[in-house]
């Protein structure tokens, strides 16, 4: 089939063309027909297997028919997903399919200031773009209206539940009119998934290419085992090799990424990370960096998992494995993206078994083991918990006992100094120390007739001698 035959608009099917895509992708072509015809749809498909373009292409010829854009724009059609990255991508693939249309699109984030993205708002929008944040934090401010929305697409459903962004998503539906078009994807589908698809969709057409969290054929996936203090100099040999054209790392925290990219710079390779605690503008340098070839090496956190869409990505390293099975497969869908191949690495270390057992339970294979390298596992057995001494526990009691505030400090060897009063005040505060300056902000005063005379406001009470 070729995209001609899904009785797509001609300026839509000019910029494909432009693109250089001749046939849709599977997803594409089960999901556009439907989606079309303004049937909800659920989509489960790998991550690289061409969802955005699957809601995409038939939101904008079904908001392109629209009339009400002669008009005042109003927000017909709202994206909602989990990252900045993501959202970003999926603006930039919405305005190249429009390319040839006047439709207006726009991305909403957090991170950076709104007033751009309110100004743009303003106006007028036909498909909005949105992470769950930020959404939420401008409807709060009475800046954006979504009563009108007609089209709902939830994309990568899976790792909004994995983010704890599920009743955001929620606070947003609430929102939306009820009579509407939902568009459902996910690369999983948890059971958590598959009821809250339950009640968002109305007789919808589900799509599932591949059987759910399996991986891409054309992935070679493998695992090295070896001790956790050996993976950066692992990772460092590995990089070096010539087939290595560009990598992805993963590590399961900020600081692990932030660790590698210090270890990588110790050996002169020179890497960038890209997680929560940058800002956007800096994980947007190191991303664009990465996606023209100007860094091999970018080192990444689950968070940006989902928004790294590079073209020919060789390999995925996952420095530590992740403890929820799940997002193994959506690390190593960054790579062998639009039928390419690609590599996928893993380091095991004796504490991550349990997790790449879950991990081929839930592929249902096993990933080969790449036993031949210089740093082989050398501890076999999980760290035994020693027992504290008796007097180092003495210790520590007796500390806690001195720390009054303790929750084990005995009462008794606590008591708090008395609460200053004055002769003729009721009001009381603790002894502290004070200043020349601030004195007369605390103290209490008492004129002949035993009147109370409280300085206020840092001025000088008027019977004081003037300097």
């Amino acid at each position: 089939m070729k995209f001609e035959q899904l009785n797509l608009a001609a300026p839509i099917l000019k910029a494909i063309k432009e693109m250089g895509y001749e046939k849709p992708s599977p997803i594409q072509e089960q999901a556009i027909p439907p989606a079309l015809l303004g049937q909800d749809v659920l989509g489960c498909a790998q991550t690289g297997t061409g969802k955005t373009a699957a809601f995409a292409l038939p939101i904008i010829q079904r908001v392109l028919n629209n009339p009400s854009i002669k008009g005042n724009r109003k927000i017909q059609a709202l994206i909602l997903t989990p990252t900045r990255e993501l959202a970003l991508q999926i603006y930039e693939s919405f305005e190249a399919y429009g390319k040839y249309t006047r439709l207006r699109s726009c991305v909403i984030f957090g991170g950076v200031s709104q007033t751009p993205q309110v100004e743009k708002l303003r106006r007028g929008v036909d498909i909005l773009v949105a992470t769950p944040g930020r959404l939420n934090d401008l409807i709060g401010q009475q800046l954006l209206d979504i009563r009108d929305v007609s089209i709902f697409v939830l994309d990568e459903a899976d790792r909004m539940l994995d983010m704890g962004f599920i009743q955001d998503v929620r606070k947003v539906i609430r929102l939306l009119p009820q009579e509407r078009q939902t568009l459902f994807f996910s690369a999983t589908m948890p059971k958590e998934i598959t009821e809250l698809a339950d009640s968002l969709l109305s007789n919808p057409v589900k799509v599932e290419v591949v059987p759910a969290a399996t991986p891409v054929e054309l992935i070679d996936q493998s695992v090295y085992f070896v001790d956790k203090a050996n993976k950066r100099n692992l990772l460092a040999m590995l990089l070096e090799e010539p087939q290595v054209e560009s990598a992805l790392v993963f590590t399961r925290t900020k600081h692990g990424a932030d660790r590698v990219v210090r270890e990588l710079g110790r050996v002169g390779i020179k890497a960038q990370a890209i997680h929560g605690d940058k800002s956007q503008n800096a994980r947007q340098m190191a991303l664009t960096s990465f996606k023209k070839g100007a860094l091999k090496v970018l080192v990444a956190t689950d968070i940006a998992a989902r928004g790294i869409d590079v073209e020919e990505l060789s390999h995925v390293f996952n420095y530590d494995l992740p403890n929820i099975p799940e997002t193994y497969v959506h690390r190593i869908g960054r790579t062998g993206r639009a039928g390419m191949s690609g590599t996928a690495i893993s380091f095991c270390d004796i504490e991550e078994k349990p997790y790449l057992a879950d991990i081929e339970r839930l592929i249902r294979k096993k990933i080969p083991v790449v036993a031949d390298h210089p740093y082989p596992m050398e501890i076999f057995e999980l760290p035994v918990k020693q027992p504290v001494p008796r007097h180092v526990r003495n210790q520590r009691a007796a500390a806690e006992r001195k720390n009054p505030y303790h929750p084990r400090a005995k009462t008794a060897d606590f008591q708090p100094k008395e609460a200053a009063y004055d002769d003729n005040s009721k009001w009381n505060r603790f002894e502290k120390p004070k200043s020349k300056k601030s004195s007369h902000y605390f103290r209490n005063r008492n004129d002949n007739n035993g009147k109370k005379q409280v300085s206020s406001g840092g001025k000088r009470p008027s019977n004081q001698r003037q300097g």
